[in-house]
């Protein structure tokens, strides 16, 4: 498998190269260069596979070619064997068409550690096999950051950096990722927004001599194994409904667009999804998109939902490739567009092409308070803030007689307590081998939106200095 950069300048890669790079050196992401077919046939023969291995036959064709390849499925079976339900990520039935799929079973209790869990174990097998080490710096507003550190920690070959907007994720999830003690992991508050967190890493990423001494990678969803792990559970949960035979709709609630990348990443291997909607909060710039055709970058509003107070999707840059027809100049130029002037409109006909897959929703706190309340009033189930933006999109925009709709619950309730207990009076508990967690000590740094200072940090405590690179 041989993969390609949405921007079309840097060199195309082989999946242990792309794993271990993260983000393309023409700053573009990379994507594989045509997308494996997969028969209905094939997909029948998959329904009813333990989740592990329907998850080892669908990422297999991502992963041919790699050093790791006669040790995937052994990978893939440890990356999951942690999680706290039989079937890791299960199906609820709401009513007679909706649908939630827990995605919340992992340690860090919420979608991100799906992925992360087999980037672990990749990072460490590829890195062995090379007999290298890598320094990774991410950026999180709230879940992919406390699920990176789980997955990282204590690894011999990586030293993790993780940047959280200080003050703008919840409790839970902060300390999800201060109270670990681990040597390699590191935790810096950035004093500015997510979106600045981003930028920085973005910047590091951009600095080509800096990205060779500490030999950087990524394990934000800039990195295309999150996305390809990704794909596994819109798979599992279409063929638990019925696929191929049967098609289905998801609801996504997304900032970053990089979980929704992964199911339309699905749809083109062949699995027949109608239609994806985009579930937002307040910060709406991927609904306005799909209202005009129009992205413009507004100020970001700190909400209930925080993993979504995002105004740059960097994942959506996959999407532009393929409505661009895969032409990376073109992108490139888009994106420069888009961040010189803080607009892009990408014309009628790219616009049309996205609405025959993708729709998006709005819903703002006051409304995600009542939906919490509502789902739990008819039907017992607790859920987040995040889950509750794709369970009202869902039931406002969910067409009747359309394929069974099924919504992502993104996290556990019990990562955003306060705004659970605000909706239903009921306050979520922590699991047990969580119930300490507010009585971890904490250790992070706090640093303003200052490159030259994120350097300094990452070389001081980095031990890539001298090793093999």
């Amino acid at each position: 498998m041989e993969y390609v950069s949405t921007r079309g300048a840097a060199p195309a890669l082989g999946f242990d190269d792309v794993l271990l790079t993260g983000l393309a050196r023409d700053r573009g992401l990379y994507v594989p260069r045509s997308w494996p077919a997969v028969s209905g046939e094939d997909w029948k023969g998959m329904a009813g596979l333990p989740y592990a291995e329907l998850a080892a036959r669908v990422m297999r064709p991502f992963i041919a070619g790699s050093a790791v390849e006669s040790k995937f499925d052994a990978l893939v079976s440890q990356a999951y064997a942690g999680f706290r339900h039989p079937a890791v990520v299960p199906l609820k039935q709401l009513d007679s068409s909706q649908w939630l799929m827990e995605l919340f079973h992992g340690p860090t209790l919420a979608f991100k550690d799906v992925a992360m869990q087999l980037l672990g174990q990749l990072f460490d097998a590829v890195l062995e096999a090379r007999g290298q080490r890598i320094t990774i710096v991410g950026a999180t507003s709230g879940d992919t950051g406390s699920a990176a550190i789980e997955a990282c920690r204590d690894r011999e070959r990586v030293d993790i950096f993780i940047l959280h907007p200080k003050g703008r994720t919840s409790e839970v999830q902060r300390r999800q990722m201060t109270a670990v003690q681990a040597d390699n992991v590191h935790n810096l508050a950035v004093e500015g927004t997510f979106d600045d967190c981003q930028d920085l890493v973005k910047a590091l990423f951009a600095d080509q001599d800096f990205r060779d001494e500490v030999s950087l990678s990524a394990v934000n969803s800039i990195n295309w194994a999150r996305v390809m792990a990704q794909i596994v559970y819109y798979a599992a949960a279409a063929l638990a409904i019925g696929a191929p035979e049967r098609a289905v709709r998801f609801t996504v609630p997304t900032g970053n667009f990089g979980n929704v990348f992964a199911g339309y990443g699905a749809c083109q291997m062949g699995l027949p999804i109608e239609g994806f909607l985009v579930a937002s909060n307040a910060n709406d710039i991927l609904t306005r998109f799909f209202a005009s055709g129009a992205m413009s970058m507004e100020g970001v509003t700190p909400t209930l939902s925080p993993s979504m107070d995002i105004q740059i999707s960097s994942n959506f840059e996959r999407l532009l490739f393929d409505l661009y027809d895969r032409e990376g100049g073109a992108v490139a130029q888009a994106m420069k567009t888009f961040r010189d002037s803080g607009r892009l409109d990408i014309g009628q006909a790219r616009w049309r092409a996205a609405l025959e897959l993708f729709e998006g929703f709005r819903l703002d706190d006051a409304g995600t308070l009542a939906e919490i309340a509502r789902v739990w009033r008819e039907t017992g189930e607790l859920i987040d803030p995040h889950t509750a933006v794709g369970t009202a999109a869902a039931r406002a925009k969910a067409p009747k007689g359309a394929a069974p709709t099924i919504t992502l619950a993104t996290a556990h309730p019990a990562k955003f307590p306060d705004a659970v207990e605000q909706a239903t009076g009921v306050r979520p508990d922590l699991p047990p081998f969580l119930a300490d967690l507010y009585d971890r000590e904490e250790r992070y740094g706090v640093i303003p939106k200052d490159v030259e200072l994120l350097k300094a940090e990452v070389r001081k405590s980095a031990r890539i200095k001298g090793a093999a690179a």
